[in-house]
């Protein structure tokens, strides 16, 4: 089994994606609630992506199950580009477009369409199909991609239905190609 983790909440006055923004209070206690559920699953290793929210999460869980973390940049979620980082306020005023009206095929300036993401796990789908017993620390978007491709759906952009909330776990079975919602609010 591999098991997916969202980061917890971050400070959502900015844009995500590739950006910086660490954890809020709220966020690290939505992590070690969610700790001891993972600490009941047979975990060796955790993965997490690089990107600081949930390097964070990663540095709470693992402190928790006494696992150590390697990082990877291949765990990102979708890349914003121009609008990585930026107040949402200011991202309105300059990109109005991009600002809950895009479609899938809709490349942000200097980054990247859900679709580019979706090939993205698609292909990270393949090199992960032999691990076992590994928690990989990630977002939203890439988990949802995951659902996407296992039901064999393009994405669309309702972000909510797979219940990828803030600090819940996944469990992808490689074996049967399927994944689940186990764990957070």
């Amino acid at each position: 089994m591999i098991y997916f983790l969202r980061h917890g909440l971050d400070d959502e006055r900015y844009i995500g994606g590739w950006s910086d923004v660490d954890l809020i209070d709220e966020g690290c206690e939505q992590v070690r609630e969610i700790c001891s559920l993972l600490g009941t699953l047979p975990i060796e290793k955790i993965i997490s992506s690089d990107i600081k929210r949930a390097k964070t999460t990663a540095q709470i869980v693992s402190q928790y199950l006494n696992v150590p973390v390697e990082y990877s940049d291949k765990f990102r979620e979708l890349n914003k580009g121009l609008l990585t980082g930026m107040e949402r306020e200011k991202a309105q005023q300059l990109y109005p477009k991009y600002m809950g009206k895009v479609t899938i095929n809709d490349s942000y300036p200097g980054g990247e369409s859900m679709m580019d993401m979706y090939e993205r796990v698609g292909v990270l789908l393949k090199e992960i199909e032999d691990w076992d017993k590994v928690l990989i620390v990630t977002h939203r978007g890439v988990i949802n991609m995951i659902y996407f491709i296992l039901e064999n759906r393009l994405p669309d952009l309702d972000k909510k239905q797979f219940g990828v909330t803030h600090a819940s776990v996944h469990q992808y079975d490689v074996k049967k190609k399927m994944i689940k919602k186990i764990g957070g609010k």
